[in-house]
């Protein structure tokens, strides 16, 4: 078996040396680069709610669950794939590193295609089933599409930034964020305020963005030298290692699926309340982004740590690392729920001053809040699941709690009782279900040996 002894990018893998010091550096730089992709996505959604208008902010906000469906999907399949990268780099096996790299980006080619097309030829259709008003859906089309047809960008730099990353290199991927964020962000200031593009500018600032970011990760890898290194020649499916990543990734593909449908169905919910509440909650889903900081970082810091150390067969430091990995994400999550939930009037107004606008998105951040440090232990509790091989669990527990529950309810009491209140205490009160299951599974798998 050719072995990996030369392949230690940055000096990074994370089957040796402190535990806390390789977690935490490889989650501060993720956190970092996340802070700023959230930051140009949330001046995107400040740009256009105060120079277009609150149409246009609803336009924007409120298409985010069917992106989230459509691309999420792919999602939960590069996950699978630097599960799979990750595990063979603990294993130091050169020849099936190489096989893993050029199988994912063979699989991300695909699914851009796959999704582009499907993403035009369908945004009317999601948007007309999603109930969206008439004063909305003509910018709501417009912006999705223009999303969809520029998907390639966002596809595949997450494709190759899940490669640096499986790699333990989570310092490019930052630096890359960071010049797509500011570009965004100039382009933004150029198409909308300059050259008056409406939400039309606002898509194509991103999607240029995230082209950019892409070639960024691409020649990084292509000059990466050993291990990861891609060669364009080489770009192939390897079928005994796609079977591996459609084992690890599928089952998040569909968590990821299953749970933006829910999602879909209570922005329906929302969009009947018009384009007040789809405004106010779309804000307010920028202020929650921030609270999954720490999620995104410690998720992709425990899959990666932890298919590593199982791969080399380091259960002791499975063990350690997951239980660091959970301390840090329930902590630091509440804290921003805590300062999410005093600081809601004057951060929703940034967006929109409109009474009804603030009152909405208030509502929502007041109700969900609080409860952040259960949104941040189902999802890593999520991603440890997966890195110890075991991605069906988080899967049912998902598609049981935050979905199927979820539409049970928006289907039977939401017929009834129609008020904006039930779209805030849903997210609670399945995070704290979902909770409960995944300690008791935990010990399930503390009984069987596996960690």
């Amino acid at each position: 078996m050719p072995k990996l002894s030369l392949f230690k990018p940055d000096n990074s893998l994370m089957t040796s040396g402190s535990i806390k010091k390789r977690i935490i550096l490889f989650a501060v730089p993720i956190f970092i680069g996340q802070l700023f992709q959230q930051l140009y996505s949330t001046v995107d959604s400040l740009i256009v709610g105060n120079l277009i208008g609150k149409t246009a902010l609803a336009a924007v906000t409120s298409t985010g669950s069917i992106t989230f469906l459509i691309i999420g999907f792919f999602f939960g399949f590069a996950m699978g794939a630097g599960i799979v990268v990750a595990r063979e780099i603990g294993a130091e096996d050169a020849e099936r590193t190489e096989k893993a790299v050029h199988t994912s980006v063979a699989m991300g080619l695909f699914f851009s295609v796959a999704v582009s097309i499907t993403g035009i030829v369908f945004s009317p259709v999601m948007l007309k089933l999603m109930g969206t008003p008439d004063e909305v859906m003509g910018e709501a089309t417009l912006y999705l599409r223009i999303i969809f047809a520029g998907s390639t960008g966002l596809i595949m730099y997450n494709t190759f930034v899940g490669i640096l990353q499986a790699s333990g290199d989570s310092r490019h991927p930052l630096i890359y964020l960071i010049c797509s964020s500011v570009l965004n962000v100039i382009l933004d200031i150029v198409f909308i305020a300059v050259f008056k593009a409406g939400v039309e500018g606002a898509a194509a600032a991103t999607i240029i963005s995230q082209f950019v970011s892409m070639i960024l990760a691409l020649r990084r890898l292509h000059g990466s030298g050993k291990g990861i290194q891609i060669h364009f020649s080489k770009i192939r499916f390897d079928f005994k290692t796609l079977k591996e990543i459609v084992r690890f990734g599928f089952p998040t593909a569909m968590q990821n699926s299953i749970i933006d449908i829910a999602n879909i169905f209570i922005q329906s919910y929302i969009n009947s309340f018009g384009a007040d509440a789809m405004a106010g909650i779309g804000a307010y889903s920028k202020i929650e982004g921030f609270a999954f900081l720490p999620v995104i970082s410690f998720s992709m810091a425990m899959s990666t740590y932890i298919s590593q150390n199982v791969g080399a067969k380091r259960p002791d430091r499975v063990r350690k690392g997951m239980r660091f990995g959970l301390a840090c994400t329930v902590i630091s999550i509440e804290i921003i729920g805590i300062l999410a939930f005093i600081l809601a009037p004057y951060l929703i107004e940034l967006f929109n001053s409109n009474p009804e606008v603030v009152h909405f998105g208030v509502l929502r951040a007041r109700i969900c809040a609080p409860f952040f440090f259960l949104l941040g232990f189902s999802n890593v509790t999520s991603a440890v699941m997966r890195g110890l091989g075991k991605p069906v669990a988080p899967l049912l527990v998902m598609i049981f709690f935050w979905c199927a529950v979820r539409v049970i309810v928006f289907l039977t009491v939401g017929r009834v009782y129609h008020n904006i209140l039930l779209t805030c205490w849903i997210y609670p009160i399945t995070w704290g279900l979902s909770t409960a299951v995944y300690g008791i599974l935990y010990r399930v798998y503390k009984k069987q040996g596996l960690y």
